[in-house]
C-alpha cells in the first residue's frame, strides 16, 4: 500500500522511492481520521500552512486543526515550519509519501490498514465525483487531457506485481520534483490525481 504524492493517496505494491514505511496498527489508526487525511492532502498541495489557514481550506476550526496537526507531528508526519506561536505557527509535511505491505500477518494491523485504505478510497472517489460534476467549468484543453479507461488482462500474481512495479517506476520519477519544488511546476500546471486499481475479477481457484 502506498500513500504518496497526490493528495495522500495512491495505493499499490510499488517501489519505495524514498517513502516512509508504515507497518503498525497504531500508526494506521492515527492516520485513519478524516480531518488528519484532509490536513495531509492540503499540505501536500499547498505547502506549509498554519492551523487557521488549514482550517479555512478544509472547513474545520483552528482549534480542531491544531489538535490534529499535533497528533500528526507526534507520529512524525508533520513538523513546525518556522516562527510563530500557537495557531500562527506554520506546519509542513516531513515526508512526501508513505508505503506499506498489502498483506499483514498481524490481524490487528490488517484491520487498521484496511480501514485506512477504505477511508482514503472514499475521499479519492469523492474527488472524482466532484470532477465529473464540475468538469464543464474547466477549459477545453483540460477536459480533453483528462482521461479514464478500463482494461482486462489475464495475468499471474507474479505478472500483476511486475506490472504494478513497472507502472510506478515509469510514472513517479517524471513528476516527483514538482511535489516539493513549486518552481519546477510549469505555468498552468494543476495538481492531478491518478488512481490505479489492479485486482482479480474472478474468484480464486479452488484449493486441491
Amino acid at each position: 500500500m502506498t500513500l504518496e504524492g497526490s493528495p495522500p493517496g495512491r495505493l499499490g505494491n510499488a517501489p519505495s522511492h524514498g517513502l516512509r514505511e508504515v507497518s503498525d496498527a497504531k500508526t494506521f489508526r492515527a492516520l485513519g481520521h478524516p480531518v488528519r487525511l484532509a490536513l495531509l492532502e492540503t499540505l501536500v498541495v499547498e505547502g506549509p500552512l498554519t492551523a487557521t489557514q488549514a482550517g479555512e481550506r478544509i472547513g474545520e476550526s483552528p482549534t480542531t486543526c491544531s489538535f490534529h496537526l499535533r497528533q500528526l507531528a507526534r507520529y512524525g508526519f508533520v513538523e513546525e515550519a518556522g516562527r510563530g506561536k500557537g495557531r500562527a505557527r506554520p506546519w509542513r509535511l516531513t515526508v512526501i509519501g508513505m508505503q506499506s505491505a498489502n498483506v499483514h500477518d498481524d490481524p490487528e494491523t490488517e484491520v487498521a490498514a484496511a480501514a485506512l485504505a477504505g477511508l482514503m478510497r472514499e475521499r479519492q472517489l469523492e474527488r472524482y465525483r466532484t470532477w465529473l460534476d464540475t468538469r464543464a467549468s474547466y477549459p477545453r484543453q483540460w477536459r480533453m487531457a483528462a482521461n479514464e479507461g478500463d482494461y482486462l488482462f489475464w495475468l499471474t500474481p507474479q505478472e500483476l506485481a511486475e506490472l504494478n512495479r513497472e507502472l510506478a517506476e515509469m510514472l513517479i520519477p517524471r513528476v516527483r520534483e514538482r511535489l516539493t519544488e513549486p518552481r519546477a511546476r510549469p505555468a498552468g500546471a494543476l495538481p492531478v490525481e491518478l488512481l490505479l486499481f489492479t485486482y482479480p475479477v474472478a474468484p480464486p481457484p479452488a484449493r486441491s
